[in-house]
Order: C-alpha cells, then structure tokens, then sequence
C-alpha cells in the first residue's frame, strides 16, 4: 500500500486510513470478502513504437520513502530532495552532481527553488532554507507537518501545512511576512495540495476543494473559488480536496480535485472559463492547446484549455497508479506504479512509446527541459528521458 497516495486524515480522531486502491481497515478484518478483482493494474500490452524514447542519464539522489518528492527545475540546475534529508544539486543536462548535502533531520517535502534560495520540509513542520551552495539560510517552524512542496518566487518562500494553514517567508531572512488560515474538513487526503507562484500572486490549493489566490507580498485574498464541492451524505463521500498543484498558463490557472472537478480560472478575478466533472489524487499539466489530466483510475485524458472539451481519452494504464502528466511538442508522458514512463500522442492519444525506469513508483511531479522529461522515483532515481 502506498501511503504517499490517498491516505485519509481523520483530523478529529487521528485516525489514518490508507486507500491507495485497497482498505487499510478491511485488510485487518479476517472475515472482509477477496479484494475486487476491478481494481486490478491493466497489464502492459505490446506495441510497435513510433517515438524514439531513452534514457539519456539518471542519478541516484535517496529514497522518498513514504512521502513525495518532485526536483525543482531552475535553468540547467535540478534540485532534488530525499526522506533521510539528503538534498542533491544536479546538472540538469547530464545529471552530475554540483554538491550533495543532510539537512541534519528527515525530509517531508521538497524542492522548491528560484536558483537562489533552496527550500524542503523537515520532520514535524521545520522549514529549512539554503543557498544555491547548499549553505544553510534559515530555519522557521510551521504549525504541523508540511506535506506540500514549498513555492518560492519573488524573494518569498509559501508554505502550506496540514492544517490548512499557509505563511509567507522572506526568502534572504526568513522573516514571516503574512499567514493566511482556512478551516480544514474532518476528513482530507494525506496528500499535498500545491502552490503556483505567479502575476505577483500565489495560487493554492487547499483541502475542502478550494482554490485561493492572494497577493505575493502582503497575503491579502485577491479570490478564492471551489475546484471541488463537497458532496454525498458520509464524511468520506464528501472529500473533495485539491490534488497537486495549480498551473497558471498566461490568464488561466487549472486545477484539479478529488472527487470533484478539473477546471480553469481567469488568473485575475477567479472567474470560471469551465469546469468538469473529474476525480483525481495527481495534478495537471496545460499548453498553449490543451489541459492533460489522469484520473485516480488511469484513465489519461486531455481537454480543450479554452472550452473545457475532451479530445481524446485513453484508459490502457487503468488503476497503474498515474503521475501527473507532462507534455512537450509532440507527446504527453506520465509515470506508474512500476516505475514505467508512457508517451502518448497530443493529438489523439495513441500510446507511441514506453521507458522503463528502476521499478518503483513515480511519486513527484516531473519537470521538463529543452531536451529531455526528468522524473523522480520512490526509490531515488532521477531519469531523464529524451523523446524525439
């Protein structure tokens, strides 16, 4: 079971359920029926490919153990971050190490850079800043455990801890600049909803479902939108929480919810351009064309960025666990639970290629260079992938 996917937080009684596609709870009933068999991983099927896909380098940067860590792309340099506080410079375009260091305390969340200030999550809510040589910065304390990737943008480092609550630091000293709090639902996903730094605002995505953005520098609300209502007459049918981070694309930024929707926002004043009915525990990725999405049963699909239409939907990866896709010219990747990373067309969705990695679960968000799609494992391996 993978408790870096959808686990659910019961917040009043601290109860922690696990659900990555079975029952934590009914596997300690020795009476629970057999798991159904509909929730099984498809099988890969053979194809003839039509994209030439490699590895062009990988690294090994520590292991993600029960959380998920996503390298931070800035320029030629990749920050990447593991769960015994290792924390790894890289050159993005062969993969070579510039330094490696220990945060000195294990690690829940990371990385968030602008190529000056380096910024992970440490055990129980520390934030720990560096510098682009792996100097310590700074140190600050947030009210609980961070699970969310902390943003960092215009001299200000965002947080977003468990209990919904979000600070602003200056991103030289530390320095708490404002704090913003939203009551958090009885039940959420131990997931990590993220932030977007963008048009001086930061974009955030919060538990309950909701979206919030707020001025960069003085945390004050610009607006604040649903992406998921809650509905359905038991707590766990009402979970509608946001699931990774927004993408802010020129004047629109998406997102997407669990149980709930996937839409776009006017960047601006949070006025819907259109919303659909969509389930999902990874985020989203947006070109000029199109908004691509996976849904918590495997099912790829991509919709039109302006109207919300479906071009195309592809359901050969169901319930393999996706990552959140990435796209470029030609293709949309996304990673599985096995470490598989799947290239399909923009255009109609057809699968074209498939790399294999080291067989553990795609847990980050993957980023994107000039020449290559990188992606971080769970047992800490960063793959570059070249696609042509």
């Amino acid at each position: 079971m993978q408790k870096y996917r959808i686990a659910l937080k019961v917040l009043s009684a601290s109860l922690l359920l696990a659900t990555a596609g079975c029952s934590f709870l009914s596997s300690m009933n020795p009476f629970a029926s057999k798991p159904s068999t509909r929730n099984t991983p498809a099988p890969l099927v053979e194809f003839k490919q039509s994209l030439n896909a490699r590895t062009a380098w990988t690294a090994s940067v520590g292991k993600a153990g029960n959380y998920a860590f996503s390298p931070a792309l800035v320029r030629n340099d990749l920050y990447t971050a593991a769960a015994d506080g290792t924390i790894t410079r890289l050159d993005a375009t062969n993969g070579q190490s510039q330094w490696r260091i220990n945060a000195g305390m294990p690690l829940t969340a990371g990385v968030g850079s602008d190529g000056q200030t380096v910024v992970v999550a440490g055990e129980k809510g520390v934030v720990l800043a560096f510098d682009n040589q792996g100097k310590l910065r700074w140190k600050a304390q947030a009210s609980s455990e961070i699970l969310s990737t902390p943003a960092v943008g215009l001299d200000t480092v965002v947080i977003r801890s468990m209990d919904n609550r979000v600070v602003a630091f200056d991103a030289e000293t530390g320095t708490r600049k404002w704090f913003a709090q939203r009551t958090a639902p009885p039940l959420t996903l131990r997931t990590s909803p993220g932030i977007a730094i963008a048009n001086s605002n930061a974009y955030i995505g919060l538990a309950g479902g909701r979206l919030l953005a707020v001025a960069l520098a003085t945390g004050a609300p610009r607006w604040e939108v649903a992406v998921g209502d809650p509905r359905g007459t038991t707590e766990l049918e009402r979970i509608a929480d946001i699931s990774g981070a927004p993408f802010v694309a020129g004047r629109d930024v998406c997102a997407v919810s669990y149980q709930g929707r996937i839409a776009c926002f006017d960047t601006v004043s949070g006025t819907p351009r259109w919303g659909k009915a969509f389930s999902s525990d990874v985020g989203v990725d947006v070109d000029e064309r199109a908004v691509y999405a996976a849904n918590e049963r495997g099912t790829l699909q991509a919709f039109a960025r302006d109207t919300g239409t479906s071009f195309w939907q592809n359901e050969q990866l169901k319930n393999r666990r996706l990552s959140t896709p990435i796209s470029s010219s030609r293709a949309v990747a996304v990673g599985d639970y096995q470490g598989y990373i799947h290239f399909f067309s923009k255009e109609n969705g057809l699968l074209l290629a498939r790399v294999n990695t080291d067989g553990s679960p795609i847990v980050g968000v993957p980023v994107r260079t000039d020449a290559n799609f990188i992606f971080q494992t769970q047992s800490g391996t960063v793959a570059a992938i070249a696609a042509e």
